[in-house]
């Protein structure tokens, strides 16, 4: 993850990411950050151990203080490359002595911490015993908007993932669908991201027919036949920063109720699309696509909220679901992928990648959202 996307960063992208992440931490009322081998990690300085172990590594964030990045001794000879490792002191610690005491030193020891949800328990429990008096939240629950709001050169990352997505549905609509299994055509779309510059394929959905009303349908040997309707949603990372996106097409000519259940998530897509602005609640987004849905009296049939944040993974916050106040801030990027799901019969959805801009939105997918007729 760390190899292409952290050429395009430098070592002072990756201090003033550290140090937007303190703030954000001394804002939520946190003493300071505990970062684990991750995402986030990656995000915050570059480094990505080349296996996380038992062996203690945590990048250490607080106010008033360097960062510090706790590492095996063994492994401190990588972490000395990373692009952000200049802008961060290294600690390094040897097996046989006590690692959770080197980090106490370095923390509040009555403080509460954000720690990275993907944290293993032995450390944390390892933290907790040194330091009684501390107390933690997971990272996404304190700072869930930490990595939310995107930089250009992240944003141009995005862009470059999203055109590379759009160029692997242009060649796969190219090919036969009918007397293949939708492990086949998975194949094909997994080949195509990877031709595509992909070095992570996360996920290649191929639902045909009825296995399309399910939204997370995992891909098996049925065949695909003629008059299906087949759901391809596919992504993953390019450069370490991620695609996805959704289209629909028909196996041969759809039915006039195919086409007008297609007609209708397409328009609940622009719906959801054109609700982007600054300012405007995240709820807002999933508003404006249900309310197509639904008008059209297949509200039932709509089960997924309306989209999820990407970046250095491909889903992470915010999302756009009824209920999530935060306003849109220019920068973030995330999903508007609505969808219809009749059980037993067929399902459709449309899906693009949005950022928001200072007076609207931006799609970085780009391919066609008319239903594709594909042999």
């Amino acid at each position: 993850m760390t190899g292409a996307a952290s050429a395009s960063f430098t070592a002072d992208d990756y201090r003033a990411r550290m140090e937007r992440a303190v703030r954000q931490a001394a804002d939520a009322g946190l003493a300071g950050l505990l970062v684990a081998p991750g995402p986030d990690l990656v995000w915050l300085t570059g480094y990505t151990p080349t296996a996380a172990t038992e062996r203690l590594t945590l990048l250490v964030l607080a106010a008033g203080r360097d960062p510090v990045l706790v590492v095996p001794t063994l492994e401190a000879p990588d972490a000395e490359r990373a692009l952000g490792a200049s802008a961060l002191t290294l600690r390094d610690w040897t097996d046989g002595k006590d690692p959770y005491a080197a980090t106490a030193a370095l923390l509040d020891a009555n403080g509460r911490f954000g720690i990275s949800d993907n944290a293993w328990a032995m450390h944390l429990l390892g933290l907790q015993a040194a330091l009684p008096g501390t107390s933690y939240a997971s990272l996404t629950e304190a700072l869930p908007m930490l990595r939310a709001v995107k930089d250009a050169a992240e944003l141009e990352l995005l862009a470059a993932a999203g055109a590379a997505a759009d160029a692997a549905f242009e060649e796969i609509r190219q090919v036969a669908f009918a007397g293949r299994r939708e492990t086949d055509v998975a194949a094909d779309l997994a080949a195509l991201l990877r031709r595509f510059g992909h070095s992570q394929v996360d996920f290649t959905i191929v639902a045909s027919g009825p296995n399309g009303a399910n939204p997370h349908h995992e891909i098996g040997d049925r065949v695909i036949e003629r008059g299906d309707m087949v759901v391809l949603d596919f992504g993953g990372l390019k450069d370490g920063y991620g695609s996805d996106t959704s289209r629909t097409v028909h196996v041969g000519e759809p039915t006039d109720e195919e086409r007008r259940v297609h007609g209708l998530v397409r328009e609940a897509q622009e719906a959801g699309f054109l609700a982007v602005r600054p300012g405007v609640a995240c709820q807002e987004v999933d508003r404006a696509a249900r309310a197509v849905i639904a008008d059209a009296g297949y509200g039932e049939y709509f089960i997924h909220r309306t989209g999820h944040g990407i970046g250095v993974t491909t889903h992470e916050p915010p999302y756009m679901i009824e209920g999530e106040e935060r306003p849109l801030v220019p920068g973030m990027c995330f999903s508007v992928e609505p969808g219809v799901y009749l059980p037993g019969r067929f399902g459709v959805r449309i899906e693009d990648i949005v950022t928001v801009t200072e007076d609207g939105g931006r799609r970085l997918n780009n391919t066609e959202r008319e239903m594709v007729i594909v042999d």
